[in-house]
C-alpha cells in the first residue's frame, strides 16, 4: 500500500548572529546553511497495519508525514501510496487519507463543531446517507454529543483533539496519518482514542501511521515500529523484537512475612528492601522468572508478588543512545 524508497528532503535556513549590526548586515547579505531533514529514506507499510513511527524532536518525522500526505515535494527518491504520488496527484489522492496534526487545526475556530464537520462533508463531497452514518458512529464512540454544537475556541484541547480525529475519518478514508493525536487528553480520553483506533483498524481495515512521544501510545497500538533519527533510518521491526534486544531485565516486587534475612539470587539485584518487602530487577539472560521467584520463595513466606516488565521508554532511551542521537 505505502512504498518509500530513497528519499531525501532539505532545508534551506537562514543563519544570523545577534546583536544590532549582526541584525543590520543581515538587511544585505544573509548566510545560509543546508539541514538535511531526510536522507535516503526507505520503508514499505501493507494495507491494515499500524505503524509507530518515532524518534526525537527535529528526526525528520514531520516531514515524513507532510510528503506522505501531498504537503510537501522531496529533493529525490519515490513515495507511491495506493499508486499515486501525493505531490503530484494530491487532489485524487486525498479523498483516500485523514490527517491529524496535534499542534495544527482543520476545524473552524468561531463556528460550532458541527459547521465545520458539515463543510469538510462538501469539500469530500461525501455522500448524505454514508456522512450521517459515520458521524453517528464517531459521536457515539468518541463521546462527541455536548461538543457538536459548541465553537471550537470554546473547547479544552482534549475535547479538540477528539473533534480533530473525528474531522479526519468523515470521508472514511483508507489511510489515517496521526501526530501527537493524544496531545493534551487526560487518562480517561487517552483510552477511548487508543480504543477507538484499534477498533477503525479491525473493523475497517484502516492503515494508520502514528508518530508521537506518548511511548505508552505506541505499546498500545502498534505491533511495529519505524525509528528515524538525524534525517536517516536507524531501526525497522517489531516492537517484541526491540523489547527482547534492549529489554533483558524485568522487576519483581515480593511481599512476604517479616524477615531480617537479606537474600542473594544468582542473576538479580535487590533495588530496595525492608524486612517486609524486596524489589529485585531480575536479568533474564541469566536467570527465568519463575526460577528467581521460585528460590525467592524457598528463603521467605511470600504473601504477593508482582512482575514488570522494562518501561517502553527506557528501551527507546536506549536505542536512541546506541544511535547517539
Amino acid at each position: 500500500m505505502i512504498t518509500i524508497e530513497g528519499l531525501s528532503k532539505s532545508f534551506k535556513v537562514a543563519k544570523r548572529s545577534s546583536g544590532l549590526g549582526q541584525a543590520m548586515k543581515a538587511l544585505f547579505y544573509r548566510e545560509h546553511t543546508i539541514v538535511q531533514a531526510l536522507k535516503d529514506i526507505s520503508f514499505s507499510i501493507n494495507q491494515g497495519e499500524i505503524v509507530g513511527y518515532i524518534g526525537p524532536n527535529g528526526a525528520g518525522k514531520s516531514t515524513t508525514i507532510k510528503i506522505m500526505s501531498g504537503i510537501l515535494v522531496p529533493d529525490g527518491g519515490t513515495c507511491s501510496i495506493m499508486g499515486y504520488t501525493p505531490w503530484k496527484e494530491r487532489v485524487s489522492y486525498v479523498k483516500n487519507i485523514g490527517v491529524v496534526f496535534g499542534q495544527r487545526s482543520q476545524l473552524w475556530w468561531d463556528v460550532p463543531v458541527l459547521d465545520s464537520f458539515e463543510l469538510l462533508r462538501d469539500i469530500y463531497n461525501t455522500p448524505e446517507k454514508e456522512y450521517q452514518k459515520t458521524l453517528k458512529l464517531l459521536t457515539e464512540t468518541l463521546d462527541l454529543h455536548t461538543l457538536l454544537h459548541l465553537p471550537v475556541r470554546q473547547l479544552s484541547l482534549g475535547q479538540r483533539m477528539r473533534c480533530e480525529i473525528a474531522a479526519s475519518l468523515l470521508h472514511s478514508p483508507k489511510i489515517l496519518f496521526l501526530d501527537e493525536p493524544t496531545i493534551g487528553l487526560d487518562a480517561v480520553s487517552k483510552i477511548a482514542v487508543r480504543q477507538f483506533i484499534k477498533t477503525i483498524n479491525k473493523e475497517k481495515g484502516v492503515t494508520i501511521i502514528l508518530t508521537t512521544h506518548d511511548m505508552n501510545d505506541i505499546e498500545a497500538l502498534a505491533e511495529r515500529v519505524i525509528l528515524i533519527g538525524k534525517g536517516s533510518l536507524l531501526f525497522d521491526g517489531k516492537l517484541h523484537d526491540l523489547r527482547s534486544r534492549f529489554g533483558a531485565h524485568k522487576t519483581i516486587t515480593a511481599d512476604y512475612r517479616e524477615t531480617e534475612h537479606v537474600f542473594d539470587i544468582h542473576g538479580t539485584s535487590i533495588l530496595s528492601w525492608t524486612p517486609e518487602r524486596s524489589v529485585l530487577s531480575v536479568d533474564t539472560d541469566k536467570i527465568l522468572i519463575s526460577e528467581a521467584i521460585s528460590q525467592l520463595s524457598a528463603k521467605v513466606e511470600l504473601l504477593d508478588v508482582s512482575i514488570e516488565a522494562q518501561p517502553i521508554e527506557e528501551i527507546i532511551v536506549k536505542l536512541y543512545k546506541e544511535y547517539q542521537i
